[in-house]
């Protein structure tokens, strides 16, 4: 392929997307490349402070407990609130956490701001997904979220370099470094991100229509995104198990900590690097094509792993299923988003976010068990199995309820009974909920927020807790 070719290609990745997202991308970038805190917050307590290595695995577990109840909540807040207060908001709190773990000592006290800190940083999640969709037009929905999402690796992969050339500034040096970057970002999406939240509708006279109330029960009473919530754990689990497991792995067959540093950064550097290339390649894919492919990547590349016996076979098998994350990341995201009707995005998008974060918390868990019991070999076993598992899934449940998005669109979708259901409404009917998510073009966004009231004008994650 040509210098030429390439750069067309990645024009072609990057254009035609409205401004406002672009502020929102830069804002994602900005967060991340100050993320400091998960990174290095395990050795921060047992080498600053002298905690045990039990008690800085239970502090990072905290930080995924909280993320299950954050989601949710921001879910909740995105719809009732808005999207650009609750990213406002989320982003403050996260950066008051992240101050507070430079100043604060005591047991107690750390694991209470982790378990916060989780919590914020998990709640911002639907807000960001919720806005991409509102503000971007339904055929580059997945592109959009796949560019978020380099966005966000990119500022990963440069936190882990800054932090580790940075350390000798000192642990509380970079918590503090992590709260501004992310009140900067905060800043960002205050200045110059409109707000997007859809307004009201209106009846034929004029007036507003009152909309039935959505609950989280009610998301999950709506068959084919129940099933999307579940398969996306299901494929959540297996993308965490390496963060765990791999190190011990390799360890078990007798190699350093260094080589599974070089081996785990293989991750990153594949993300940075063909991301836009992968999402080239893939875009206007059947979702659901996307979702089994990207299934079967993480199952053939973690169960590949119980093969592996030197640093360049394990390196072999994180290309794999990296390759499996930057399809399903953005892929989910987008189907998450063609599913939810307009004025429940934020709810939709938390209850997904739920998923991250329970495999967040039960998979390290779980992972560690079987290691220290049946061994390894067993662990990726299963993740082989539980992978295979979602692929299928996708392929018979989801299928036809996915059918029209590839056309940025539909007016029906079909229950996981194969009949008809209108987009976006649960089995149990709740009247007032539109038939399909109608993504707002840039100039509509702008034309609402010049004519809201009230100001509305004014501008607007380990690793598995940044992927949601």
């Amino acid at each position: 392929m040509s210098i030429d070719s390439l750069r067309r290609s990645a024009t072609a990745t990057v254009s035609g997307l409205p401004q406002g997202f672009w502020w929102l991308w830069l804002s994602t970038l900005v967060n991340r490349t100050g993320a400091f805190v998960l990174t290095f917050l395990s050795l921060y307590l047992t080498v600053e402070l002298g905690h045990s290595a039990w008690f800085a695995g239970l502090v990072v577990a905290l930080h995924g407990l909280g993320g299950i109840a954050g989601s949710p909540l921001g879910g909740t807040l995105t719809d009732r609130w808005g999207r650009r207060p609750t990213m406002v908001t989320m982003h403050l709190a996260a950066a008051a956490c992240a101050a507070a773990l430079a100043v604060v000592t005591s047991a107690w006290a750390i694991a209470t701001v982790v378990l916060l800190m989780g919590a914020a940083m998990q709640a911002v999640r639907p807000s960001i997904n919720a806005t991409i969709a509102d503000m971007v037009p339904a055929h580059d929905v997945r592109r959009a979220y796949a560019l978020n999402y380099w966005a966000l690796n990119l500022g990963f992969a440069i936190a882990s370099i800054g932090g580790g050339a940075a350390i000798f500034l000192g642990y509380r040096t970079l918590f503090v470094v992590d709260a501004v970057a992310t009140t900067l970002c905060a800043l960002i999406v205050f200045l110059r991100l409109p707000e997007t939240r859809p307004e009201a509708k209106l009846d034929t006279r004029g007036e507003p229509v009152v909309e039935d109330k959505v609950s989280m029960l009610t998301v999950l009473r709506d068959a084919p995104f129940r099933t999307l919530v579940l398969l996306n754990l299901f494929v959540c689990i297996v993308f965490t198990a390496p963060w765990i497991g791999l190190p011990l792995t390799m360890a078990d067959q007798g190699l350093s900590p260094s080589a599974y540093g070089a081996v785990i950064a293989v991750n990153g550097i594949v993300i940075v690097g063909f991301q836009l290339l992968v999402n080239k390649l893939t875009d206007k894919r059947s979702p659901v094509v996307l979702l089994s492919l990207s299934s079967l990547l993480f199952a053939v590349g973690t169960g590949a792993t119980a093969l592996a016996g030197s640093p360049v076979a394990f390196a072999a098998t994180v290309v794999v299923w990296t390759i499996g994350e930057m399809i399903h990341v953005p892929t989910n995201a987008a189907a998450t988003a063609r599913l939810a009707p307009e004025h429940a995005r934020g709810r939709y998008q938390g209850v997904m976010g739920m998923s991250w974060a329970v495999a967040g918390f039960v998979a390290p868990i779980g992972a560690g068990a079987i290691v220290g019991g049946p061994g390894p070999n067993v662990l990726w076993a299963v993740t082989f199995a539980i992978g295979c598992l979602a692929a299928v899934g996708y392929s018979l449940r989801l299928r036809k309820a996915l059918a029209d998005d590839t056309a940025g669109g539909g007016d029906e979708r079909v229950g996981g009974d194969g009949t008809p259901e209108t987009a976006g409404i649960p089995e149990t009917p709740v009247a007032g909920i539109p038939e399909t998510p109608v993504a707002e073009t840039p100039e509509t966004v702008a034309a609402e927020s010049v004519a809201a009231p009230g100001g509305t004008d004014a501008p607007a994650a380990g690793k598995s807790a940044v992927s949601a």
